[in-house]
C-alpha cells in the first residue's frame, strides 16, 4: 500500500489487473472484472444484459437483499422463491416452477457458502434458454464437481466486504468464462468510456459509447487484495477444521438443527456455522443470543427476514412472510457462529458449551 501511495497512480494502475489475473488463476480460469463491491458486480450483470421494465429475474427469498436491490437498479422484477430446508438454498422445483415468458434470468445465492446444486440449475436453466447470475458473496472455495462457484453459471460476483473469506477492505470481483460479457463490464463499470487510460494515444481523449457507472476498484484495494490471495488457502483451511470441529460439538445438542454443509460434490466455503433453534428453544433466539454474549461469544443472523418480507419489498409487492416458510423459520430462528480463521479449535470448544449452557439457562 506504501508503494501504491508513492506511485502516480492510485487508480486505472496495474495492482487491479494484477488483482484480477491473480483471482481468476486461483478460481480456476475464466476473466475477472474488479469492481467497487459485490452489489456494484450484480448490478453490471443485469445491466449488461440489457433487463429493464416488464422483465423478471427469479431471486431466493433467503439472501441481503443487495441480491433483490441489483434486479431493480434495472427496473426489472425479482422474482422470490422459497429456500430449502436443509441447505438454505432456493429451491431448485420452485425456481423451475417460477419461470414464464417474463423471466429473463435466474439468481441464485450460494447460502452461507454452501453452494447451490449447479448441476440440476442448469440442466434447468439451458431447458428455457436463460442466463444464471451467481451470488458469490460468501463462496470462496465452494466447489461443485471441483469447479470453483462464479465459473459454474453465466457470471459471478464475489464480495471482499471485511467480514468475507478475503478482504480489500471494500471491494467486488465479477467472475464469467463469457470474454464478450467481460469486456462489456469492463467498459460500463467505467462510465462507458471507450478507451482506458492506459489505451489513449492522448492524454483525456475518449469516447463515451454506452451508458455507464463509476464502479472501478481502486489501487490500494487490490494492493491489499494481492496480499490476501497469498493468504486465502490458509484461511479456508482454518475455516474448515474449525467448522467441523464446531459442527461435531453442536450436533448433540437436541435444541438445535443444523444446515447441510458439503455433500455429494457440492464443497462448502464455511463461511460460518448457522444453527436453528428448535423445541423448547424455538422463538427464544434473543434471549440465547443474550446469554452467548454474556460469556464472551459474538454471533449473527442470516438473515434478518426474507427480503420479500422486508419493508420495501413487502409494501412494493404485497408479499408477507407467510408466503416462504422455511425462509421464515431460517430468518427467525438461526443464530450464525464464527468459525473464522482467527479462532482455532479450542474456541469452538467454547463456543460449543457457551450455547449448551445458554439453551440450558433459557430452556429451563
Amino acid at each position: 500500500m506504501l508503494e501504491v501511495l508513492d506511485s502516480p497512480q492510485l487508480v486505472h494502475g496495474p495492482r487491479a489487473v494484477a488483482f484480477e489475473n491473480d483471482f481468476a488463476a486461483w478460481c480456476g480460469g475464466g476473466e475477472a472484472i474488479s469492481v467497487s463491491s459485490c452489489t456494484a458486480g450484480l448490478h453490471l450483470a443485469y445491466f449488461q444484459m440489457g433487463l429493464g421494465e416488464g422483465d423478471e429475474v427469479i431471486v431466493p427469498a433467503q439472501t441481503h437483499t443487495a441480491t433483490a436491490h441489483a434486479v431493480e437498479y434495472v427496473g426489472a422484477k425479482p422474482v422470490f422463491v422459497d429456500a430449502e430446508p436443509v441447505t438454505g438454498n432456493a429451491d431448485l422445483d420452485q425456481i423451475e416452477a417460477a419461470i414464464n415468458d417474463r423471466t429473463k434470468a435466474i439468481s441464485v445465492v450460494h447460502y452461507l457458502g454452501m453452494p447451490v446444486d449447479m448441476r440440476r440449475l442448469n440442466a434447468i436453466a439451458a431447458k428455457h434458454g436463460l442466463p444464471v447470475i451467481e451470488d458469490a458473496a460468501l463462496a470462496i472455495g465452494s466447489t461443485v464437481d471441483g469447479i470453483h462457484a462464479g465459473l459454474l453459471g453465466d457470471l459471478g460476483c464475489f464480495s471482499f466486504y471485511p467480514v468475507k473469506h478475503m478482504t480489500t477492505a471494500e471491494g467486488g470481483m465479477v467472475l464469467t468464462r463469457d470474454a464478450a460479457i467481460a469486456e462489456r463490464i469492463r467498459r460500463q463499470k467505467a462510465f462507458g468510456l471507450d478507451r482506458t487510460v492506459v489505451e489513449r494515444a492522448e492524454p483525456g481523449v475518449y469516447d463515451v459509447t454506452q451508458l455507464g457507472f463509476n464502479y472501478r476498484m481502486n489501487e490500494l484495494q487490490a494492493a491489499i487484495g494481492i496480499e490476501q490471495i497469498k493468504r486465502l488457502e490458509g484461511f479456508l483451511a482454518a475455516r474448515h477444521r474449525n467448522y467441523w470441529r464446531l459442527e461435531t460439538g453442536l450436533k448433540e445438542i437436541g435444541e438445535l438443527d443444523l444446515l447441510r454443509s458439503s455433500h455429494d460434490g457440492l464443497e462448502s466455503s464455511h463461511y460460518c456455522l448457522s444453527v436453528i433453534l428448535k423445541g423448547p428453544a424455538e422463538g427464544r433466539r434473543s434471549e440465547i443470543v443474550k446469554a452467548l454474549k454474556a460469556q464472551g461469544v459474538g454471533s449473527s443472523v442470516y438473515y434478518p427476514g426474507p427480503v420479500p418480507a422486508l419493508g420495501y419489498y413487502r409494501d412494493k409487492y404485497g408479499l408477507k412472510a407467510e408466503d416462504f416458510p422455511h425462509a421464515t423459520r431460517i430468518s427467525r430462528q438461526s443464530i450464525a457462529l464464527p468459525v473464522g480463521p482467527h479462532l482455532d479449535e479450542d474456541d469452538m470448544d467454547r463456543i460449543t458449551q457457551a450455547m449448551k449452557r445458554a439453551i440450558h439457562d433459557v430452556c429451563n
